[in-house]
């Protein structure tokens, strides 16, 4: 039952190491006995099929998730669990074994299995269940909190709140801080009445007790804690966060009502980030808190953080209608400021999608649609990058967006619609007047281009049905859009550009690379097929540097396609490029086998022809450690395994140079036969 209880209850799932510890703790006992721990198959058996270990996870859990619900359920069944729990937990933190740990240097844990849990989560359940002896045990911790193991486990757990932890000022952390976080109020009295109690003394953290309490939005600690004569109700945490702030940024009402309630606390006072409790309640859609804050003479609306982002700017980014809606009828804030960035809250609204948000601001007369950021990002522009429909048809409702405004890298909101995919984005633009399909961006892309690019294939199609389309216009480096798509491998895209009389096949990039090239290169075999399905693609036809297709599958190791292209008749298998490379040298030097062995079978193909450097695809071979390729090219008659570079270099030496043992004991003397 005892383990039942701890499966189903726990506030996360327990090792099969954790919870054999967990059992085997005596409350109030000052020691751990070893011999009371239970092995996890003894557990296993006394819950009868009830239990299960995940093989992956190491975690222990409830066979099915209905009984882990019925358990949850029924918590009398184990009696009062929580009280039960925490007693534990503080019972293994009081054992001394556990107060031997050393903080600093931090031990070996692995003996200590269940200390990590019993420092994080004894406090959450004493909150839910407390009992006389948990605030006997919790106060005995806190006797010597400062120099405890658990203190350290405890403080990393809050990384999320503090970022970084001086660990060598652990001493800060008192048992206050600790019981404030929780939320534990008996025990928050009880440490109050300790005598020179410094309630407003920072931690290691450097939060007051106040501060853990109102970030984790614990009403009772927070006016116990204020009604401390002592107490300052405004005092900072780290980066200047105050109790008030952290309260607001988390939407905990109750606690931001008590602390408005103090004439110490500053409701507009920033942090070092500039940011205000209102920025904080509405970059989290706080409306309720924000209400409050706004009801608030000294409260700013409109004051901006070190970014230039307004309580209205963070409410527009992060979709928060009703928030944004409060804002704009105080009339107090300007809807069009923009952040340090230039990007304005319709331009944030519009980035995300918000369509409430966007209606909402572009029926106030101060907004301009069209305005652009720092980098010429327009809402409309935004909106069409990340596909959102909606917000694109309302904003080409406007007189004032130009439809075909580019960013500051010329790229259109067209184009962008085309690069990503956004089919009906794409179509709604075109069906307005003044968005250019054809237009090319800084790089030379058309919005056709972009699609190939990404295999846009309806997009492709869309496009290609308006008449100002060219087909076949290229990038600034020279590749169409049949050449990039031959080159990522979109078939469908080819496909359709291929009945295209326009489109030019076989047409060379800046390098004089054809798309038949790109596609052999990158192995892409259907492409392959459809581009030497053409009349007008030549199969081997070289760069300026004598590169052909086979050269290039060769080098690649692209086993279907150098089949493919052997079997044309106008493929030259033996030619060099301008280096005297074969592509059955290209084969050798990166250690492809198969296509040096399919090579090797033509006649036309010369096994040891040597490159402008004197080399041979053995040489290659043996310099680069490829033993396979050695081994095929040494069975054949006509390679000569001492043919010397013309650097006056063999085989052997090359293999020896590079430290190839296997090569070498294939090519010195006395090796295997050849």
């Amino acid at each position: 039952m005892a383990a039942l209880m701890w499966i189903s209850h726990s506030e996360r799932p327990l090792k099969a190491e954790e919870l054999c510890h967990a059992l085997a703790v005596e409350i109030r006992s000052p020691n751990l006995n070893a011999d009371n721990i239970p092995s996890i198959g003894i557990v296993l058996a006394c819950c009868q099929g009830l239990v299960a270990v995940d093989k992956e996870a190491s975690t222990v859990r409830l066979i099915h998730f209905t009984l882990q619900g019925y358990l949850r359920a029924h918590p009398e069944l184990f009696g009062t669990v929580h009280s039960t729990m925490a007693e534990t937990c503080l019972s293994y933190l009081n054992s001394q074994e556990i107060r031997a740990l050393s903080t600093n240097p931090a031990p070996d844990l692995d003996g200590t299995p269940f200390l990590e849990y019993s420092s994080l989560y004894w406090g959450v359940h004493a909150r839910r269940n407390f009992s006389d002896c948990a605030k006997l045990l919790a106060l005995k911790l806190f006797d010597d909190y400062t120099s405890h193991i658990a203190i350290r486990t405890f403080l990393k757990a809050q990384r999320g709140y503090s970022y970084t932890i001086d660990f060598d000022k652990p001493h800060l952390s008192s048992g206050l801080h600790c019981a404030s976080l929780f939320g534990i109020v008996e025990i928050v009295n009880g440490l109050m009445e300790v005598e020179n109690c410094d309630i407003n003394q920072r931690d290691c953290v450097d939060n007051t007790p106040l501060v853990w309490a109102a970030l984790n939005g614990h009403e009772q600690v927070v006016e116990t804690l204020l009604k401390r004569g002592d107490v300052n109700p405004d005092k900072p945490g780290r980066f200047g966060r105050t109790p008030l702030l952290w309260a607001t940024r988390n939407g905990h009402a109750g606690v931001v009502k008590m602390l408005l309630e103090r004439e110490e606390v500053d409701p507009n006072k920033p942090d070092d980030y500039g940011r205000t409790p209102l920025w904080g309640a509405t970059w989290n859609g706080h409306a309720g808190v924000a209400k409050m804050l706004l009801e608030r003479d000294e409260v700013s609306p409109g004051m901006p953080d070190n970014k230039g982002r307004t309580p209205l700017w963070c409410a527009a980014l992060n979709g928060h209608a009703g928030v944004v809606k409060m804002l704009l009828e105080g009339g107090e804030v300007n809807p069009d400021r923009p952040h340090n960035d230039g990007r304005t809250p319709l331009r944030c609204a519009a980035w995300n999608g918000h369509e409430g948000v966007v209606k909402l601001l572009l029926e106030r007369d101060g907004v301009n649609p069209g305005k652009h950021d720092n980098d010429g990002q327009t809402p409309l522009w935004s909106a069409a990058w990340n596909g959102h429909a909606g917000v694109v048809k309302m904003l080409l409702e406007r007189d004032e967006v130009s439809h075909d405004q580019p960013d500051k890298k010329g790229r259109t909101p067209l184009r962008c619609a085309a690069w990503n995919g956004h089919e009906e984005v794409l179509k709604l633009l075109l069906e307005w007047d003044g968005a250019s399909p054809d237009k090319q961006d800084n790089d030379g892309q058309t919005p056709l281009w972009s699609a190939a690019c990404n295999g846009r294939a309806g997009i492709v199609k869309t496009l290609l049905k308006r008449g100002e389309v060219n087909p076949d216009k290229p990038h600034m480096d020279g590749r169409t859009p049949l050449w990039v798509a031959a080159l990522k491998g979109h078939a469908e895209v080819v496909k359709i550009l291929l009945e295209r009389n326009e489109v030019s096949p076989d047409r060379p990039n800046g390098l004089g690379q054809a798309p038949l090239m790109g596609a052999a290169y990158n192995g892409h075999v259907d492409v392959v097929k459809l581009l030497l399905e053409r009349d007008d693609v030549h199969p081997d036809k070289p760069t300026p540097t004598g590169l052909t297709p086979l050269h290039c599958a060769a080098l690649k190791g692209n086993t279907e396609v150098v089949k493919i292209l052997l079997k044309r008749d106008e493929v030259n298998p033996d030619k060099p490029n301008i280096d005297g490379r074969t592509p059955l040298l290209c084969a050798a030097w990166n250690g492809h086998t198969e296509v040096v062995k399919m090579l090797l079978e033509l006649d036309e193909v010369s096994p040891d022809k040597q490159d402008n450097d004197g080399r041979t695809p053995l040489s290659y071979a043996a310099g680069n450690g490829y033993a396979g390729v050695v081994e095929i090219l040494l069975r054949r008659d006509d390679v000569d395994p001492r043919k010397l570079d013309a650097y006056g270099q063999t085989p052997l030496r090359m293999a020896t140079r590079h430290a190839h043992a296997a090569v070498v004991a294939l090519l010195q003397p006395g090796g295997p036969p050849v």
